[in-house]
């Protein structure tokens, strides 16, 4: 067994420290004060020394399951009362990324915290990991700063998710590994600090957006330095949009295909046409839906308050730039989306509305509107998605669609997945005076508005759970729920009707039943499906289609009631069981689906909607990187800004080379802000434009490309 120093014994009391660094251990030495275990790790040569002449020592993980480093305390425990970091010297010495995982255990039951270091290649560097369970949530947003980042001269890179807990006065082992590396990696490990004093995590979020809403530490060609810059690449592609979209051509007034003649209604509709679904313009014309989300200028609005050290030059709070401060609250304890975001209410910024203004002055929303547009068509774009500015499809340029949000006092339903909250109860009588409020709203001023490609009622509801047995989950969630509940009530009911007695259906489940009071308590313990007892998964299939039926049949009637001319686009499935996509495909015009896949084909049972013989419509899909500002990469990542072009163009023709798909709806228009949204903090580069309006033009060109030469 080899020694070497990593930790000396931790007596004191962190709350003693008085906020100064206490040098631990030094690896580049060695000491009996600690004991390691290198379990496939070996010391290798003698001290070296970074370019700050920090002593460092050489180690090689080698290829294995978890090759790591086990450091405990030569006699009893380590006691680290109080809160504070640890500080490592860390070299990586590969030419690429190595991920380097820290686990530290206490007490008497498992107790540990974990984190996760992605070290890039390059020049030693700090490493700090918080003491306490930490994550960029805490701070408001969904991804944390890229890592390390420069404060005064040295790297130093804070794991900002930190995971679990300790109880800090028993400490028993650090354990520094990696992940089943393939071949040997090296790593130079040095001097380890131990401090009470943590302000390491607010320094790796300190002044990271400036007064334009950018990223602060990165660079990227479409980053502005002035007002003037701003402008200038305003003027420079406004003169490009014009040339753009005087070559449009072959099109009708809707973006319909003109060199495929359809039926003429004067309203959109889907046709099947040689083994083909199309969407169908008024004009009669073939018209595959290319359209962008959240085409808005006020959904970029970021919370400053509590957050103030974040942002470098915030604006003053007063003409003009009040007018892009407010306030509001987004914290909802039932919505699985707002778990753990800090900084979730009071006083936000809107970045983007206030670039605009830079841009055009006091005139800058109807200006937004006339260059968005224009962007619209000269990309090849010829549908506004879900969430538009609704005076954008006013204006009659291109196709729009509009949401029917479906809100109110009416009971719900956990399936098991409730991240934007729990299903609706349509069994409930109010939820059926919610849809008729919803739908009189929503088609009020659009029913006689040819330009209106449809509706889409709510958004990503949880039709499904998680897991294996995820598909059941709103059935076993029925049951579970409180006796109250509408929809728990008519479960019960079908299976009386079917049972007749509470025997037969334990029989059938396999369960103990004493009598039908018992499956009426709220928390019964609805069976997981097996096959040992078939009729379990019979009967939560039956349920899971009377569900989806109850709701969907509500809705499209109350749709056709009131708007008799357009198109129900249904769901918008995130996820979905055969039960819930068979129903929308009975009651709905088109079945949509928001799909994060490479390919289309990868995130939708397409055979299904084969054999459903409906139309259907992609509303989401994105690719994002982390290479423009925001830290987030979305749903689906790729390395670089030239891959998200790549990518668009092959999800995009994989579509149309699909008979069922009639079009794919891009999220979102505009980049997340750095520091988060309201909503869930959400923030990442996936935009078409970024917080400035500027376009990311190399990105935009592969996507004018992919749409102008879409083929079917």
């Amino acid at each position: 067994m080899k020694y070497v120093a990593l930790f000396a014994v931790l007596l004191l009391s962190l709350s003693s420290l008085d906020g100064a660094a206490t040098e631990v251990a030094d690896l580049a030495a060695t000491s009996a004060d600690a004991q390691i275990r290198l379990q496939q790790v070996q010391r290798i040569g003698q001290v070296e020394h970074d370019a700050h002449s920090t002593p460092l020592g050489r180690y090689a993980f080698q290829p294995g399951n978890q090759p790591q480093i086990v450091i405990a305390p030569t006699n009893g425990v380590w006691n680290g009362s109080g809160q504070g970091v640890l500080q490592v010297q860390v070299q990586n010495a590969m030419p690429w990324a190595l991920t380097l995982v820290i686990d530290i255990d206490s007490g008497n039951a498992g107790q540990r915290l974990h984190a996760v270091a992605g070290l890039p290649a390059g020049p030693a560097q700090t490493l700090v990991v918080p003491l306490r369970a930490t994550s960029p949530r805490a701070f408001g947003m969904q991804a944390g700063p890229p890592m390390p980042f420069d404060d005064r001269g040295h790297a130093v890179f804070v794991a900002t998710t930190v995971e679990g807990a300790i109880d800090a006065t028993q400490v028993h082992a650090v354990r520094l590994s990696m992940p089943a590396p393939q071949a040997t990696q090296q790593l130079l490990l040095g001097k380890v600090d131990i401090t009470a004093d943590d302000t390491a995590l607010q320094d790796a979020y300190r002044g990271i957006v400036d007064q334009w809403g950018q990223y602060t530490r990165g660079h990227w060609p479409e980053k502005v330095d002035s007002d003037a810059a701003l402008r200038s690449a305003h003027a420079q592609e406004s003169r490009l949009l014009q040339a753009q979209l005087s070559e449009r051509r072959g099109l009708d007034a809707y973006g319909g295909r003109q060199d495929i003649t359809l039926t003429r209604t004067g309203w959109f509709h889907t046709e099947k046409a040689n083994g083909r679904w199309w969407l169908v313009t008024p004009e009669g014309h073939a018209f595959f839906s290319l359209g962008v989300n959240a085409v808005t200028s006020h959904d970029t609005r970021t919370y400053v308050q509590g957050r103030e050290f974040m942002f470098v030059d915030l604006p003053p709070d007063q003409l003009p730039w009040s007018t892009f401060y407010g306030s509001s609250d987004s914290r909802d304890a039932e919505r699985g989306a707002s778990a753990g975001i800090g900084g979730n209410h009071g006083r936000w910024f809107d970045f983007y509305a206030a670039n605009l203004y830079r841009v055009d002055g006091a005139e800058w929303l109807s200006a937004w509107r006339k260059r968005t547009l224009g962007r619209m068509q000269a990309w090849g774009f010829n549908t506004l998605g879900n969430w538009s500015d609704d005076a954008l499809g006013k204006l009659h340029r291109v196709a729009y669609t509009l949401p029917i949000y479906i809100d109110g006092d009416f009971g719900n339903v956990s399936s098991g997945f409730d991240y934007w909250g729990r299903m609706p109860d349509p069994f409930d009588p109010r939820f059926a005076q919610a849809v008729e409020r919803a739908v009189t709203n929503a088609t009020a001023s659009s029913r006689d508005d040819p330009w209106l490609l449809g509706y889409f009622a709510d958004n990503e509801l949880a039709w499904a759970g998680q897991g294996p047995q995820g598909r059941w989950g709103l059935a076993m969630g029925t049951l579970h729920g409180e006796a109250r509940s509408a929809a728990k009530q008519a479960f019960i009911a079908v299976l009386q009707k079917k049972y007749g007695t509470a025997a037969k259906l334990a029989d059938a489940w396999g369960i103990a039943l004493a009598d039908w009071s018992a499956l009426n308590a709220t928390n019964f313990p609805a069976p997981e499906p097996n096959e040992a007892h078939p009729a379990i998964a019979e009967d939560y299939s039956a349920w899971l289609r009377r569900y989806a039926d109850q709701y969907f049949t509500l809705v499209a009637a109350a749709i056709h009631r009131h708007d008799p001319h357009h198109l129900f686009l249904g769901g918008r499935f995130a996820v979905n069981t055969p039960e819930a996509v068979a129903s929308c495909a009975k009651y709905c015009d088109v079945i949509s689906f928001n799909v994060y896949a490479d390919l289309p084909q990868h995130g939708v049972d397409l055979d299904a909607a084969h054999k459903l013989d409906k139309p259907v419509l992609i509303t989401e899909f994105h690719f994002g990187s982390d290479d423009r500002g925001p830290f987030g990469k979305g749903v689906v990542s790729v390395w670089n800004e030239a891959q998200r072009g790549e990518a668009y163009a092959r999800f995009v023709q994989a579509a149309a080379n699909d008979p069922a798909i009639v079009g794919t709806h891009w999220f979102e228009y505009v980049d997340q802000p750095v520091t988060g949204r309201l909503l869930d903090g959400e923030n990442s580069h996936i935009g078409l434009v970024g917080i400035t309006d500027i376009s990311f033009g190399g990105f935009v060109d592969a996507v004018r490309k992919a749409n102008l030469g879409v083929d079917h």
